[in-house]
């Protein structure tokens, strides 16, 4: 059972390395903050939740691990190299794509609640 409690000490040590480090993971914060705003306020359907949730959490769960590939890359490779250069754009990249599902799957779930507010206005 302390293994266990220690392990969600590290997870969460990890998590505030992130926050404390981490321009790109603030953002997501803020965007996963908003979007939960915004389906509170539009008063989204339970199903609706379940995408803006799994979008947070592939955001996030993303950008840790970009910046664990980042960190580990650094540290095996601190000069310049190609190679790693290319594991870090990799990583960046997964994170970018999973962003953009997120961003297209928000803009299917708020903008028609949007646009049907705004032209109730």
């Amino acid at each position: 059972m302390k293994k266990l409690i220690s392990g969600f000490g590290f997870a969460f040590k990890g998590i505030g390395y992130a926050i404390a480090t981490q321009l790109n993971f603030r953002v997501h914060l803020v965007a996963a903050l908003i979007a939960g705003l915004l389906g509170y306020a539009l008063q989204i359907s339970a199903g609706e939740w379940i995408w803006v949730v799994c979008c947070i959490a592939l955001v996030l769960a993303a950008e840790l691990l970009n910046t664990a590939i980042e960190i580990l890359t650094d540290m095996v490779s601190p000069e310049h190299n190609v190679k790693a250069g290319h594991v870090k754009d990799v990583a960046a990249g997964a994170v970018l794509i999973t962003a953009i599902f997120a961003l297209i799957t928000g803009l299917i779930i708020f903008l028609p609640k949007i646009l049907i507010l705004a032209h109730a206005a």
